[in-house]
């Protein structure tokens, strides 16, 4: 998993439209460490790649070289396996914002982000900016 996501960070960068300074940034690496690891002469080792994997889970890139979420993968492997679901739009932590024909915006009580959910459960996305995650929920209105 580490080799195939070091053979893909430069392409995951240029998916994202990422420039070297903000990938860096993105996965708390120095600029001159990602040139290494673009480059083939270093590795994100196993805390890169658990970065890269969660930080860009929504990758097309990611997603099509692992078969499915690749930071499922990530905990999969980190946990021998065995992932416990934890994306949920109730409990303690969790506030509900809105609920558009059954697409529902909630947000952390802690944190304060926000997660958006499609009618079936799915996680979708999540963000500071609930407008954001609102403009993706299909013919919603402003």
């Amino acid at each position: 998993m580490i080799g195939l996501c070091d053979r893909k960070l430069k392409l995951v960068r240029a998916e994202y439209g990422y420039s070297q300074e903000r990938m860096a940034a993105a996965l708390g690496l120095s600029k001159k460490t990602l040139l290494e690891i673009e480059k083939g002469r270093s590795s994100l080792g196993w805390t890169g790649t658990a970065a890269l994997c969660a930080v860009f889970r929504s990758s097309e890139l990611l997603i099509s070289s692992f078969g499915g979420d690749p930071a499922e993968l990530a905990a999969a492997m980190a946990l021998d396996g065995f992932v416990p679901e934890r994306h949920s739009s109730a409990g303690p932590f969790w506030t509900p914002v809105s609920d558009d024909g059954g697409w529902i915006v909630v947000q952390n009580v802690i944190s304060q982000h926000y997660r958006l959910f499609s009618p079936t459960g799915e996680l979708i996305a999540s963000s500071f900016d609930p407008e954001e995650l609102r403009s993706q929920i299909p013919d919603a209105k402003p």
